[in-house]
């Protein structure tokens, strides 16, 4: 598996292994175990969290598991997200769905996916979403208090926008590493907004989230969606698979951004298929017959 380097000292497989809907495997800790070494044997070393995953159980569900083999946690890197608030019956403190990106809350979310993650550091830490109240100079305190403190060795955002990454990066001593947004072909904002261009002007690897669009091109019956099948298969059979996740995953490989998707099935084909893909070359006709096909019409 091919390590991406984000920084000195931090490097994440090429495939990230999500863990939003951990919670709905239905697996016992031991399962879960075995499930996670199975996942690293293939080389998938990154794990990503956030706080809120399944209304807060996710890492708890994941750290339980990790404690039975404690070793495992120096062999692989640890993600996690803050800043969105969630009513919650596991949170009942919380009055509303908002965002919080303040000193205080930014610690202690930490502090909680370190005791539920089972482990005393994250490697990477991403602010969930853009905040309209975030005060920097509150989260540029919080990054440089967590890292001082060995709690989060490199810090980055998710679904920050080109100016939201700009002006947050202008207060930061710690340096963000990363932005975690929506990529696939079905969903191209971030392509067309600059939003891709300022990753690949700083130098910055992307991590895709929902690489296969919420299932919305595997399964979905809009017009948009039928034509981009149709495209994917299409593209699919010159490549010689029939498996359209494999093409859509082949698609972000081709990106010259150096984009790390996060796979989020509790499924070892799912995961395999997300690896397989790498080993397809799409030509520049290929990916932008996908890229024509999600436009709804040929390019200038």
């Amino acid at each position: 598996m091919e390590k991406i380097q984000l920084a000195e000292g931090l490097q994440l497989s090429r495939v990230v292994h999500g863990m939003m809907r951990l919670n709905e495997w239905d697996l016992s800790k031991e399962e879960r175990l075995t499930f996670f070494k199975e996942v690293m044997d293939l080389g998938i070393t990154s794990f990503d969290h956030a706080d809120i995953y399944g209304s807060y159980t996710c890492e708890e569900l994941f750290g339980e598991a990790i404690a039975l083999e404690p070793s495992l946690r120096s062999n692989m890197e640890l993600i996690s997200k803050c800043g969105i608030v969630l009513e919650s019956k596991n949170r009942p403190e919380h009055e509303s769905h908002h965002y919080n990106t303040s000193k205080e809350h930014i610690v202690k979310s930490v502090e909680r996916s370190l005791k539920n993650l089972s482990t005393d550091y994250l490697d990477l830490l991403l602010i969930h979403r853009p905040d309209p109240l975030m005060n920097p100079e509150e989260v540029a305190q919080a990054f440089d208090e967590l890292h001082r403190s060995g709690k989060v060795r490199h810090f980055g955002v998710s679904n920050f926008k080109r100016s939201q990454l700009s002006m947050l990066e202008s207060y930061v001593s710690q340096p963000l590493v990363t932005n975690q947004i929506e990529l696939n072909p079905f969903n191209l904002e971030n392509f067309s907004d600059g939003t891709v261009e300022l990753m690949q002007e700083k130098r910055l690897p992307s991590m895709a989230w929902s690489p296969l669009a919420g299932g919305d091109l595997l399964k979905g019956q809009s017009e948009k969606a039928l034509r981009l099948r149709k495209a994917l298969e299409e593209v699919g059979d010159e490549l010689g698979t029939e498996e359209i996740d494999q093409v859509l995953y082949a698609w972000l490989y081709t990106h010259p951004s150096t984009i790390l998707p996060i796979v989020g099935s509790g499924k070892m084909s799912r995961i395999k298929s997300a690896i397989k893909a790498k080993d397809y070359k799409m030509t520049p006709h290929q990916w932008f017959h996908i890229y024509q096909a999600s436009l709804g019409h040929d390019v200038p």
